[in-house]
């Protein structure tokens, strides 16, 4: 159950004052790949002052998180320095995107 390199898997961040954008990943699929390179693409631009978090399908901190929000497979939430839930979109979301999100 290996999560990519630089992502946590758990939530306790959202809400601590920075931007967080939440992936609902799955390793078998493709498009998960591809959106945590685009991820941290933004994040090397971004630096500290965002949050990235994957809610892994099939781990119990990501099938908590999933029903919380009812989030769907392949989805990107973005929460505020507050932990509100501001916009959810389907994956893949370009970096440049990602990083318009949360500026």
């Amino acid at each position: 159950m290996l999560m990519p390199k630089g992502f946590k898997g758990t939530h306790e961040q959202i809400g601590t004052g920075k931007p967080a954008v939440v992936f609902v990943y799955n390793p078998n699929l493709v498009s998960s790949t591809t959106q945590t390179e685009q991820m941290n693409e933004a994040r090397s631009h971004l630096g500290d002052n965002v949050f990235f978090l994957l809610a892994r399908e099939a781990t119990p901190e990501g099938e908590a998180f999933i029903a919380k929000y009812r989030a769907r497979p392949n989805e990107l939430l973005l929460f505020d320095p507050a932990g509100v839930l501001i916009k959810r979109q389907a994956a893949v979301i370009g970096a440049n995107e990602l990083m318009l999100w949360v500026r």
